[in-house]
């Protein structure tokens, strides 16, 4: 008999056990609002549940990381607009000389305006919102655009910034270019055959040449050969006997090379070398800033035939801008589509999460009362079991 009361408290004891964790649990469901508050409760719902919100997490990081992008790129676009416009304006008024409307003083007041332009726009490709330089490509932390000057004029800008954009993660296995490569917006890569728009007799050699932009050739004679500069006399490179016809001739300052056809070399004299598709913008502002500044003492006409070969060469650096901004603002459109995709897919997961661990208020109040009331109804039985006497087995 011991053994049959023992094991009817045991039982008892027992069912209220699990009828007290049930009521407990779902009260703890309807003070929280959540149907699953700690693993235990549904293992699979809440590693589910984990890995959404780990999904979601992720997505916020892209988001975050993806407004900074579009920040910077319509920034970017902002300028390259500026400075695509600011080469406009210089066109018109270089036009404007080429017509005869300016005289000498003229000139030189656009000199110094073209100067002015120069320092903005080099100013402008320096540009970094909260430290981060925008066009230094991989190179975010230094000056992408560093100049040297004589007697406080630019004389010369030089690109020290990264050759590879720096790639930021803006979606699950996608990262796209954020700060861009600025060697490669603000100058063309299209490498023509080189004008020669001298006298001298001078013409393109059969070489590839490295130089950039328009440069100046030199032609001198010591009396016995002819020598070549491209460095405002420098240096010499001297002429064989009867020519060349691919004779190297080396910039100093800069390393670059140009290879001329020296055989039919007739006279002396510094003519202008145009290299088309090797422009870029603040090398060609230099040039047309000097050829109006005219150190070189052309005669009038001279200069105005060469300022309006040069304006060939603003004009293509001008659609180069122009060009990168296009592909700008399309990166722009297209990391707005993926934001929204974003924004969609985050509000997804958000939804599963709800539908998983949000308790059903209507449901749980249904639950709780049944519970109660089965908790009451064993209270009431165990009341009933735990009265039993001797007598009543004898019975």
């Amino acid at each position: 008999m011991s053994g049959s009361l023992t094991s009817i408290y045991e039982g008892i004891s027992y069912a209220l056990q699990l009828h007290g964790k049930a009521i407990m649990q779902l009260q703890e469901q309807a003070s929280t609002g959540s149907r699953v508050n700690r693993g235990s409760d549904s293992p699979s719902e809440a590693y589910r549940i984990l890995g959404l919100d780990s999904y979601v997490r992720s997505l916020d990081t892209f988001q975050e990381n993806m407004t900074g992008l579009i920040g910077a790129l319509e920034m970017s676009s902002t300028i390259i607009t500026d400075m695509a416009a600011g080469l406009a304006d210089a066109r018109t008024v270089l036009t404007q000389i080429v017509g005869g409307i300016h005289d000498a003083d003229g000139r030189q007041r656009i000199a110094d305006k073209l100067d002015s332009t120069l320092e903005q726009l080099v100013s402008l490709a320096n540009t970094a919102p909260a430290g981060q330089y925008l066009f230094g490509g991989n190179s975010t932390g230094a000056a992408p655009y560093t100049v040297q000057r004589q007697e406080g004029r630019i004389t010369r800008v030089v690109y020290q910034g990264s050759d590879e954009g720096r790639r930021v993660d803006v979606a699950p296995g996608l990262d796209v270019e954020g700060c861009l490569v600025g060697d490669e917006i603000f100058r063309t890569d299209e490498r023509g055959a080189p004008v020669f728009l001298g006298a001298t007799g001078a013409a393109a050699g059969t070489g590839t040449s490295n130089a950039r932009g328009d440069v100046w050739l030199t032609v001198d004679h010591d009396g016995a050969q002819y020598r070549l500069s491209l460095d405002d006399g420098v240096t010499f490179t001297t002429v064989p006997a009867g020519g060349a016809p691919n004779q190297a001739v080396t910039d100093s300052r800069t390393g670059r090379v140009l290879y001329v056809d020296t055989t039919g070399l007739q006279a002396t004299g510094v003519e202008l070398i145009r290299l088309p598709g090797t422009y870029d913008v603040f090398s060609t502002l230099i040039s047309l800033r000097d050829m109006l500044i005219n150190d070189r003492g052309l005669a009038p006409e001279a200069l105005l035939e060469n300022v309006n070969a040069c304006v060939a060469g603003l004009e293509e650096v001008r659609n180069r801008l122009v060009q990168a901004n296009v592909s700008t603002g399309s990166q722009v459109g297209f990391l707005d589509t993926l934001q929204d995709n974003l924004d969609n897919m985050k509000f997804d997961a958000q939804q599963q999460m709800t539908s998983l661990q949000e308790a059903d208020v209507a449901q749980l109040a249904i639950d709780l009362s049944r519970r109660e009331i089965l908790y009451q109804m064993s209270l009431a039985v165990a009341g009933k079991l735990m009265t039993t006497s001797l007598l009543n087995f004898i019975e």
